[in-house]
């Protein structure tokens, strides 16, 4: 699969979304941030916000340069899983990650990076300085790139890059609780008369 597969994915379920509630935030850890950002560019008022976790925007180093190449040589790399600082705390991922897919996302990274200036929802980004998959610079482009004026970035000093899974996942709820419920205090499905 490649990019076009994941991305139609998550429009086809925000279509789903915005069909049956009356506000929709979306939220997005690692490459779901890069897609969260692609539907918000697309979508604008659809999206009532995004919550970001160490969003990825770009494939860093060596690889980035010998992804062209080296997808016809090799068909897989070693996956990318547990960069969790919390003991006894695991992710389930891939344990191997095909090349080919590994190209389309950094095609997919360069479009969602183009797009970012369309991205007008409120954002609320939070990072980890010592994240061993996709560094701070990352979000720091998101940043300065997204035309958001209701913007607020928190840092997650205790965890590495899976945090919803590390020190700060209580820190992350919470946080993403008080951002909704500032912007959509009370909001239900359509047609409901309670919350939900």
């Amino acid at each position: 699969t490649g990019w076009q597969d994941w991305y139609a994915e998550v429009d086809r379920e925000l279509r789903v979304l915005t069909d049956r509630c009356e506000q929709v935030f979306v939220f997005g850890l690692s490459m779901g941030g890069a897609l969260s950002l692609r539907l918000a560019a697309k979508h604008g008022d659809a999206i009532s916000g995004l919550v970001l976790v160490n969003p990825a925007n770009k494939v860093h180093g060596l690889s980035a340069y010998a992804l062209p190449v080296a997808r016809h040589l090799v068909r897989t790399t070693k996956g990318v899983a547990d960069d969790i600082a919390l003991p006894g705390s695991h992710e389930v991922g891939y344990t191997k990650v095909p090349l080919h897919a590994a190209h389309s996302l950094r095609k997919f990274f360069r479009l969602v990076d183009g797009e970012l200036p369309q991205v007008t929802q409120p954002v609320v980004l939070l990072h980890s300085p010592q994240d061993h998959v996709v560094p701070p610079a990352d979000s720091a482009r998101i940043l300065s790139r997204i035309s958001s004026t209701d913007v607020s970035e928190i840092l997650l000093e205790q965890s590495y890059h899976v945090a919803t899974l590390d020190h700060d996942a209580e820190r992350i709820f919470d946080e993403s609780y008080r951002f909704i419920g500032r912007l959509a205090p009370n909001v239900g499905m359509k047609g409901s008369t309670s919350g939900g």
